[in-house]
């Protein structure tokens, strides 16, 4: 069963840890009127997450599915969760709809552009394009904009079975797990490109009080300045 932490208001992390990779998957899930599942996990781990997202509210309710970009682990399981959820509709960048999941996905997606806002009750999200960060021509993040709340997918990877949120800086986990990968077959796994500092100072302008990472501990506290550290760390590590 996953573990689950309610990592800020309404925000819910449910993480399964794979201990052959050493690696946790990290879904959320947001409480309200219309409910927001962000990433759907694979497949295989569909029943995990079914039966996890049930003690907070009826999975059936899922009202809106959003992740950053095409990948098992953001949206492998988008069509078992469409046909769970009988009103669910993916939400996406215009080109990841138009790319990817309008011919994927057994219904079509809501199409978030800039400056678009999605409500689901209380709450306010902006998805914001950002190509190529952390992979994908159709990657973006999506942002709350009340609890101040950025889905940031991949930026901040941390290996190991940490602990659910920190206040603590990641840089230096991130540092480890990203030499990690660059010493091995998955090298390459998030690419440095002219426009990475410029998307990564776009969303530290927003100042994110919490940071829900794909894999690793959520951050609470200044994210602004995380993602600010970022970039620097990208250049150095991917930029060559």
């Amino acid at each position: 069963m996953p573990s689950i932490t309610e990592i800020a208001p309404d925000v819910y992390r449910f993480s399964i840890y794979v201990a052959e990779i050493n690696l946790q998957f990290n879904q959320f899930l947001v409480k309200d009127d219309e409910p927001l599942l962000v990433h759907t996990g694979t497949r295989g781990m569909f029943p995990l997450l079914f039966e996890a997202v049930g003690k907070i509210l009826e999975p059936t309710r899922i009202r809106w599915i959003g992740f950053s970009h095409f990948e098992a682990d953001e949206c492998g399981a988008l069509n078992v969760w469409l046909d769970a959820a009988p009103l669910a509709e993916a939400v996406c960048t215009l080109v990841g709809a138009m790319v990817n999941v309008n011919d994927f996905a057994v219904r079509p997606a809501h199409v978030l552009e800039d400056g678009d806002v999605l409500m689901t009750g209380k709450y306010r999200y902006r998805l914001l394009p950002t190509p190529h960060l952390p992979h994908g021509w159709d990657a973006g993040m999506l942002f709350e904009e009340t609890q101040r709340t950025l889905f940031c997918s991949d930026l901040f990877h941390q290996v190991g079975d940490v602990e659910p949120s920190t206040e603590s800086d990641l840089m230096g986990r991130f540092r480890e797990a990203l030499t990690l990968y660059q010493a091995g077959p998955l090298r390459n796994y998030m690419p440095y490109t002219p426009n990475t500092e410029r998307f990564l100072a776009e969303m530290a302008g927003l100042k994110p009080k919490t940071l829900a990472t794909m894999h690793g501990s959520a951050f609470v506290g200044n994210g602004g300045k995380a993602l600010l550290d970022l970039g620097p760390a990208l250049k150095e590590l991917l930029g060559s």
